[in-house]
């Protein structure tokens, strides 16, 4: 299977979006089909050999339904791209940020882009539109209070097709089409209806109320698409190389690893590296939500999306773009939308048999009781069957679900705390415990040497050996006894470097084996460990089969966990502590930070048996593990909730999780738990207050107690007070 996306230009209507994802998913060749209408997005899986089949029938699906709407795929993207890049060859910096190039945000390229080159359009759109309904309220306030009724009329008759001009027209083309259920149709019928009954200054006021409500609710989706993807701007907008002595301005795309780039005051750092020359104070919020400025120097690795606020410095490269923090978050972000909640998942479902429903009463409405007190009260009941045509139409849920957690992914982002999609929001609002990793989660990770136990040698030559065999992970311990060696590893001093996980590493040295991990994997080799009782942790070291002796290191209590730990059992959250460390130590962390239940000395699938365990006690309510590692890649992916630390995390770690942590900050984890019971929150007050407005409207109009006002209330009305609910989820 392949994925094709699609960005819809100029699609408007949440009503029609979720029709053509219908029709699309409907398709033989499609395997599913999903629509992210907050960012106009049509996502298409499919065999790879369908392509422009489905390209074609999707271009012929959204023609009949939203002839309006322009389908976009990769080729015309990078064709406008092309022509973009032509015809500003001059421009500046800033616009040298739509050269997009990464795989991965394809589609983020185009709709970045467009929403530059189009938001003058839409102004100009919207401010015709301002105008045009201004003018057809000052004729309609004038039908009102002249004296004269034939002047009145056509006045109010003048008002309703200014305001409603474009809306006839649609819907005479979707009956044209045989859309029977579109939002523009329901509301012609009911206008139309109504100027039969006599009605007329009501049809050019509900058009109008309809037409300004439609307006505002467009303006509300579009300003909250802006500000909850403003994330997306981290993209850098160039990079600042020096080759040959010259310094020269590229797109990050074509810079290389170990490349050397400068980084000015007020800049992005627009890739990963290490500083290599100079000192200054960094900007982190944009990437972990922390606002303190970080102090950065020679030696220092920094993450791109940082921006440098006081001196020069030069960054030796260590990722290429598309590996970089800034391209990591950017298709998290971007990809997101694709993991549906299933309350998102239930009101698609819901709409696709809701309207036809509310139309079919409608028509039982008008009818029956016509045949039952005679035909004579036709129109009272015809008037009575329009007002549930205008309530039918879903459009307040099918736009505020998906914004409500839109809006709460851009929150959790604005707190450092990356939440890939609505699935994982509504995970986490049901999370009752939490396994969490010891080390790098709530600890700092930064192990130091506190004492070395040397068998036979001198505790340098222990050092160096354990540090050949470091030299290629990256882990916490690994780094600190490159530190406590104080030399560079040369790669050509040592090969067959091999992890072994959740033991340690090996590798060969002047054809000699050396291994340097827990007591267990020498033992497993044969080799013979003196005992060790120390509480800290210890790796042992051999070479050529001897044991060489051990290397005890200690490490640090975040500062922060004791706060995470608190906060987490102040909002029902179990915590429970799972490491690899020995019983000593962890019992000792576990302590000092009130966790009551722990285990020790665990193997990466030993954890996994654990989360396991605990999933099977919970009955029913999530269970979140937090880590940051490459042995806690296979308990992100098992546990109902994985968190990862993304700061120091592995790439598989945050790969494997739900929710990335960029701030390394445990505290996260609550306020991320947070988020999203205040998003589900939210998102429930939305269904319920939809559905009863509408039922509550549709009932007192079958009485006859609500009129045409009330009715366009219950649709319109609705719908934007639920887009402004929505948009409190992104409130931090």
């Amino acid at each position: 299977m392949t994925k094709t996306i699609y960005w819809l230009k100029g699609l408007d209507c949440p009503n029609c979006a979720q029709k053509i994802a219908i029709r699309v998913n409907d398709l033989d060749i499609v395997e599913s089909a999903d629509m992210d209408f907050i960012r106009k997005k049509l996502i298409v899986r499919h065999e790879q050999s369908d392509v422009s089949s489905i390209e074609s029938q999707v271009k012929a699906i959204v023609k009949k339904l939203e002839p309006d709407v322009e389908v976009l795929d990769y080729e015309q993207k990078d064709a406008h791209e092309h022509h973009h890049e032509h015809e500003h060859c001059h421009c500046d910096a800033h616009e040298h940020s739509h050269e997009h190039g990464h795989e991965h945000s394809h589609e983020h390229a185009h709709s970045h882009e467009h929403s530059h080159s189009h938001e003058h359009g839409e102004s100009e759109s919207h401010t015709f539109d301002i105008a045009r309904f201004v003018f057809a309220g000052v004729l309609f306030a004038l039908s009102k209070v002249l004296p004269f009724e034939l002047p009145c009329t056509i006045l109010a008759l003048c008002a309703y097709v200014i305001a409603g001009y474009d809306v006839v027209i649609s819907a005479l083309r979707n009956l044209l089409h045989g859309e029977a259920f579109d939002e523009t149709l329901l509301m012609f019928i009911a206008t139309v209806g109504a100027v039969a009954l006599g009605y007329f200054d009501e049809a050019a006021a509900v058009m109008l109320f309809f037409q300004v409500g439609e307006l505002l609710q467009d303006i509300a989706v579009e300003k909250s698409r802006r500000s909850i993807t403003k994330l997306m701007e981290l993209k850098p907008e160039f990079a600042r190389i020096v080759k040959d002595g010259k310094e020269m301005q590229v797109a990050p795309e074509q810079v290389e690893r170990g490349d050397i780039i400068i980084v000015k005051v007020g800049e992005r750092l627009p890739l990963d590296g290490c500083v290599i020359e100079g000192s200054s104070q960094l900007d982190t919020s944009a990437i972990t939500g922390e606002f303190l400025p970080v102090a950065v120097s020679e030696g220092t690795n920094v993450m791109s999306g940082c921006t440098n606020l006081d001196g020069v410095i030069k960054v030796r490269v260590s990722e290429k773009f598309g590996d970089s923090a800034v391209a990591r978050i950017m298709d998290m972000v971007e990809n997101a939308s694709e993991k549906k909640a299933e309350t998102e998942k239930f009101i698609t479902r819901f709409a696709r048999v809701y309207t036809p429903a509310v139309v079919l009463c409608a028509v039982l409405l008008t009818l029956l009781p016509c045949c039952f007190l005679g035909f004579s009260q036709f129109g009272k009941w015809l008037y009575r069957g329009l007002l549930f045509l205008v309530i039918s139409c879903p459009c307040a849920l099918v736009i505020s679900i998906p914004l409500g957690f839109f809006a709460g992914i851009g929150g959790a982002s604005k707190q450092g705390i990356l939440v890939k999609g609505a699935k994982a929001i509504e995970a986490l609002a049901k999370c009752s415990a939490l396994a969490v990793d010891k080390t790098g989660t709530l600890t700092k990770g930064t192990f130091s040497v506190i004492s070395t136990s040397p068998v036979g040698i001198s505790e340098q030559q222990l050092l160096q050996y354990a540090a050949f065999a470091e030299s290629g992970s990256n882990h916490p311990i690994a780094l600190s006894i490159l530190k406590a060696y104080g030399r560079q590893v040369q790669s050509g001093e040592v090969s067959d470097i091999t992890e072994i996980s959740g033991f340690g590493m090996s590798c060969t040295v002047g054809g000699k084996k050396i291994l340097c991990g827990k007591r267990e994997l020498l033992e497993q080799n044969g080799i013979s460990v003196t005992a060790d009782n120390s509480i800290y942790t210890t790796v042992f070291v051999s070479c050529g089969g001897t044991f060489c002796g051990s290397i005890s290191l200690g490490d640090e209590i975040r500062p922060q966990a004791n706060d995470a730990v608190k906060a987490l059992s102040d909002i029902g959250i179990q915590t429970v502590m799972l490491t690899g460390d020995k019983p000593e130590t962890a019992q000792a962390v576990a302590q000092s930070l009130g966790i009551r239940k722990f285990f020790a000395s665990l193997l990466p699938q030993n954890k996994v048996e654990k989360v396991e365990q605990l999933m099977a006690e919970k009955n029913g309510g999530l269970v979140a593990f937090a880590g940051d590692g490459i042995n806690d890649a296979p308990v992100i992916a098992r546990a109902d909730i994985g968190i990862a630390m993304g700061g120091l995390g592995s790439d598989i770690a945050i790969e494997a999780a739900d929710v990335v942590l960029m701030n390394d900050d445990p505290t996260s984890i609550p306020r991320a738990v947070h988020t999203a019971r205040k998003t589900m929150r939210i998102v429930k007050q939305n269904i319920v207050f939809a559905l009863g407005v509408k039922f509550a409207v549709m009932v007192l109009g079958a009485l006859g107690f609500a009129g045409m006002w009330m009715a366009v209330f219950a649709d319109v009305g609705v719908a934007l007070l639920a887009i402004l609910n929505a948009l409190r989820c992104s409130k931090v």
